[in-house]
């Protein structure tokens, strides 16, 4: 190959990179893989077991042939032009480490306590709805996993098993995710619920209370949708009837979440739950601030994986912003675009308390169900033990913001 050629495969490579078709379908590989299939040559080759994995990576593009197409164009797809789902990964490539040299690293300890429990790790499973979309076992394939490894584990309301059967499987209490109903009721009826079965941690969600518009999806999903009927009403996540978390409620015409929230609704929400209570979606100094006088209990820096508002600023970037103004009062926990070990590193030296994968885990789930999940979250509490290892840290507790530099960013 010439230089010239090899430029012009770069820069096509780039074009693609940037598609968000292309990222609908898994990425670069997934689209080359499925060009060839389509031109009858072979396929790249895909790892046959999850012990074959080196990265989290090698599970995506397994999932991708295991996964229905809607289900799959559904998990890939951000909102808009997918500018927010780009930048949550993209941000961590404008954090660098700054490794301290000549220190025992024998004895690296990547445990940590969250609200008294001790997990393996700080990487936490981000609530997912529907997750046997992407395997019959969905979230108690998931709940074997989280427990084999020690990792918390967070439900959503839109789970396709209940929270009592999750819980088994998990041997002690989800955190569980809260979608807010329309109706005060509905919503109450949700949290004793949770709360009968041992649920000790609510994170109400709050960045997609108006909905969205999921441009790559629409775009890539099937064209005739007849297909998914024999597994769901309509669109996926919408049919209530398929939720096992509404089983009981009265939920016609009552949205499934609330627009009208605010921070008196928080308040109520506050005086009703007496366990943990967590705010889910916040991305700015101010809110985070105002979830601390309101008495939350922790803040979830999240924008739902890109798939909110198409705010184009990574949740990476957005960290530093949020744990100043919560200063210290409250956990910051933090999700969106991670994919590395080295990630999980830079969010914690930037002040976060524990840190979430959600498309990773779904990738493996996706492929080889609870094995998959399991390797997954084994890559990458391996991955977050090696590089503390390397930058002389021994404890998550000596992560400190003097292990990273940010040039690249606005002071």
């Amino acid at each position: 190959m010439d230089r010239t050629t090899g430029v012009a495969r770069r820069e096509f490579l780039k074009f693609l990179a940037a598609s968000p078709y292309v990222a609908s379908l898994g990425g670069v590989g997934a689209y080359l893989q499925q060009s060839a299939r389509a031109q009858g040559a072979e396929p790249l080759d895909l790892i046959k077991a999850p012990a074959d994995a080196l990265t989290v990576f090698d599970f995506e593009q397994v999932a991708r042939r295991n996964v229905s197409q809607g289900h799959w164009s559904y998990m890939a797809s951000g909102v808009d032009a997918d500018a927010t789902l780009h930048a949550n990964r993209d941000g961590y490539s404008h954090v660098q480490l700054r490794p301290r040299r000549l220190r025992d690293a024998t004895k690296v300890d990547t445990r940590v306590t969250l609200f008294g429990t001790t997990y393996d790790s700080p990487i936490f499973l981000c609530p997912t709805g529907g997750e046997r979309g992407f395997h019959p076992d969905g979230e108690l394939a998931v709940a074997r996993a989280a427990k084999a490894r020690g990792t918390l584990q967070f439900l959503s309301t839109m789970t396709s098993y209940g929270v009592e059967d999750v819980n088994k499987e998990l041997g002690r209490p989800v955190w569980f995710q809260l979608y807010a109903p329309g109706a005060w009721d509905a919503c109450e009826k949700l949290i004793r619920r949770v709360e009968a079965a041992g649920c000790t941690t609510l994170a109400l969600t709050v960045d997609n209370t108006t909905g969205r518009f999921s441009e790559t999806y629409l775009r890539t999903r099937p064209k005739d949708l007849t297909v998914c009927d024999s597994c769901h009403e309509g669109e996926p996540g919408t049919s209530i009837g398929e939720r096992p978390m509404y089983k009981g409620i009265n939920m016609d015409g009552v949205a499934r979440q609330n627009p009208a929230m605010d921070w008196a609704y928080v308040d109520r929400l506050r005086k009703a739950w007496k366990g943990k209570l967590m705010i889910k979606g916040i991305d700015s100094g101010e809110d985070a601030a105002l979830c601390v006088e309101h008495g939350v209990d922790c803040v979830l820096l999240s924008n739902h994986g890109g798939r909110s508002t198409e705010t184009a600023r990574s949740t990476i970037e957005a960290l530093p912003e949020v744990v100043a103004a919560v200063n210290g009062r409250i956990p910051v926990f933090v999700d969106g675009g991670v994919r590395r070990g080295t990630d999980v590193f830079k969010a914690l030296a930037l002040g976060a308390t524990a840190v979430g994968i959600g498309r990773p885990f779904l990738w493996g789930l996706g492929a080889f169900g609870q094995a998959g999940v399991d390797r997954v979250v084994d890559i990458m509490q391996r991955e977050l033990k090696l590089v503390m290892g390397n930058c002389g840290t021994r404890t998550v507790a000596d992560i400190t913001p003097a292990y990273v530099a940010t040039p690249d960013w606005k002071v």
